[in-house]
C-alpha cells in the first residue's frame, strides 16, 4: 500500500540520519524508481527532505525538523486508517499493527472523535461464512514465504479434479472477488501461474530460498472480454431469489410479472460456470428464451435427476 510505505519512510527518516535509495527499496521491495516519487510526494506534503550523492550519501530529513501533525489532513488520516484497518482484518501481521499505531502517532487529539467515525465508516470481511478454513493459514505461510522469498510446496486441485504437487516460488498474493490467489512461478510448468488458494492443500513452506525473477502481473481484467460473450437470456424468477439474481445483473433487467415474479434479461454466456448459476436457483428460476438454453438445461436438469434413481 503506497501510503502505509510514505508513512513508513517518513518514520525511518526521522529515526535514521541518511538511508540511501537502494537500502529503501530493498526494505519496501521497490525499484528505486519508485522511492525517487515516494520522496516527491513526501517533499511536497511539507516534509524538508534533502539528498546527498556520491559514497555514504541518501536522504535525511533536514536536522531539527519536527513533524508536523497536519502533513495529513482528517480525511487523509481516515482514509489511511480505513485502509490498514480493513487490511489487517485480512492479513493478521506485526507490521500491520506498527502502521496503525504509527498512523494514529499523527492524529490531534481535537480531531480523534471525527476521524475514527470516519475510518469505520467502512468496514470489509471477507472471511467466509462458512467453508474452507485454510486460507487464513495459508495466507500467514504465503506472506511469510514473499517476504524471505522461501519456496512453496503444495497439493493443487485443478478444475476438473486432477490433483498435481507443485513447486512455487510466490510473488504475489491477489485478492480477486472474494477469492485469494497466489502468483508464483511453478517449477513443473516452467511459467508463471495464478493458484487458487482455496485449491490448495498441505500447504508448506520449504527451507529453499531463491532469487527473485521479473515477474508479470497477472490478468485479472476479462470485463471487456465477458462482455464481448454475453448474450442476453429470458429468465422468470421468484421474488426469494430475486437477491441471489441481483448478484449477477441490475435491478434495470427486471421487470414485474405478477405480485410473486420477474422476467429477467440475463446476461449469460454459454458454458457450464453460467449453466450451473442458473440450476443453482432451482425450481425458482425457468429459463424461457432461447430455446437451446432452455433445451440444454433441461438435459442437465434430467442427468442430475438420475443420478437419484433407483
Amino acid at each position: 500500500m503506497k501510503v502505509d510505505r510514505l508513512v513508513s519512510i517518513i518514520m525511518i527518516l526521522l529515526d535514521k540520519k541518511r538511508v540511501g535509495a537502494q537500502e529503501l527499496a530493498d526494505m519496501f521491495e521497490v525499484s528505486p524508481r519508485t522511492i525517487y516519487r515516494d520522496i516527491d510526494a513526501i517533499a511536497m506534503a511539507g516534509v524538508p527532505i534533502r539528498s546527498t550523492s556520491g559514497v555514504g550519501g541518501g536522504f535525511e530529513i533536514m536536522p531539527h525538523y519536527k513533524i508536523d501533525k497536519k502533513v495529513f489532513s482528517a480525511d487523509d488520516l481516515s482514509a489511511i486508517l480505513m485502509g490498514l484497518s480493513n487490511l489487517s482484518n485480512m492479513m493478521r501481521g506485526n507490521e500491520l499493527v506498527n502502521a496503525l499505531a504509527k498512523v494514529k502517532s499523527f492524529i490531534p487529539a481535537d480531531q480523534a472523535n471525527d476521524i475514527a467515525v470516519k475510518a469505520n465508516q467502512i468496514y470489509i470481511d471477507l472471511s467466509p461464512w462458512m467453508g474452507n478454513r485454510n486460507i487464513q493459514l495459508y495466507l500467514e505461510i504465503i506472506k511469510t514465504a514473499l517476504q524471505e522469498s522461501r519456496m512453496l510446496l503444495f497439493d493443487y486441485a485443478g478444475r476438473h479434479g486432477t490433483k498435481t504437487t507443485r513447486g512455487v516460488e510466490p510473488y504475489q498474493l491477489v485478492l480477486k472477488g472474494n477469492h485469494w490467489y497466489c502468483q508464483g512461478y511453478c517449477h513443473i510448468r516452467n511459467d508463471f501461474r495464478l493458484f487458487k488458494l482455496s485449491r490448495m492443500s498441505n500447504l508448506q513452506m520449504k527451507t529453499d530460498t531463491f532469487t527473485p525473477r521479473n515477474y508479470p502481473k497477472p490478468q485479472l481484467d476479462f470485463a471487456d472480454m465477458a462482455a464481448a460473450m454475453q448474450t442476453k437470456i429470458k429468465i422468470r424468477v421468484h421474488r426469494s431469489v430475486m437477491d441471489r439474481v441481483l448478484d449477477y445483473c441490475t435491478y434495470e433487467h427486471f421487470s414485474p410479472d405478477g405480485n410473486e415474479h420477474y422476467m429477467v434479461s440475463f446476461p449469460f454466456i454459454e458454458n457450464e460456470y453460467y449453466y450451473h448459476i442458473l440450476i443453482s436457483f432451482g425450481n425458482k428460476c425457468e429459463c424461457l428464451e432461447p430455446p437451446h438454453v432452455r433445451a440444454e438445461l433441461k438435459r442437465k436438469i434430467h442427468e442430475i435427476a438420475a443420478l437419484y434413481e433407483d
